[in-house]
Parts: C-alpha cells; sequence; structure tokens
C-alpha cells in the first residue's frame, strides 16, 4: 500500500518571523515543563536566534521593497532577506540557481536595499 503526502498550501517566512512563531511554541512548551524539547526545535530555536537580526516587520518590509526591484522574485526576497548579504559575491550565490545573471548596477541596486535594513 502507498501513502501519498499532498502539499496543501505553501508560505514564505523569514528568519524573525519564524523566531516569533518558535517563542510562541517555546512559550506553550514552558508552561508544561514535563515536556522535553526536541532536538530538532531546540536547534531550531538556536538558529533563529543566532541569524534573525531584524525584528519581522522590518523583514517584511525588506522582502516587499526587493520585490520591486525587477529580477527579484518572492522566493529569492525572501532568500536575500534571510541572508542579508553584504557584497556583490555573497549575493551573486543567491541567484547561482538562476538562469540569468545580474550585472554590477543590479547587484548593487539589491544592496542598497540591504543596506538600508541591515
Amino acid at each position: 500500500m502507498t501513502i501519498f503526502k499532498q502539499k496543501l498550501d505553501e508560505e514564505y517566512l523569514t528568519i524573525p518571523e519564524v523566531k516569533e512563531l518558535l517563542e510562541e511554541v517555546e512559550a506553550d512548551r514552558a508552561a508544561d515543563e514535563e515536556r522535553e524539547l526536541r532536538y530538532e526545535l531546540a536547534r531550531a530555536i538556536e538558529h533563529v536566534n543566532a541569524f534573525a537580526f531584524l525584528d519581522p516587520e522590518e523583514s517584511r518590509e525588506l522582502v516587499a521593497e526587493l520585490q520591486e526591484l525587477e529580477k527579484v522574485d518572492e522566493a529569492t526576497a525572501f532568500k536575500i532577506a534571510n541572508l542579508l548579504p553584504h557584497d556583490r559575491n555573497e549575493l551573486r550565490a543567491v541567484f547561482a540557481q538562476e538562469r540569468y545573471a545580474l550585472d554590477g548596477d543590479e547587484l548593487d541596486a539589491i544592496l542598497d536595499v540591504v543596506a538600508k535594513y541591515a
């Protein structure tokens, strides 16, 4: 017998948004002190605490501003907002899998937007 799993929905989140959600999960867990924090959840909380540099509202503003740029789609905007690249080389890594390459001016335009928030 084969069991198939179906993806019902998909939503992109920024690291600060995930941090906010995990804080709620952690608070719920704290109410039930007998439940131990699962390893994966503990690692996820450590990760978001280490890499959430913006607050959730700022991260969403950054994503929205990035999406206004011509060659930045939704998924890429979220990647950039989560990584907050500082230079062209870091930013090129985000676009490495794309079928197109950005020129220096396009990269700089993206970095200028990121610099406003970083």
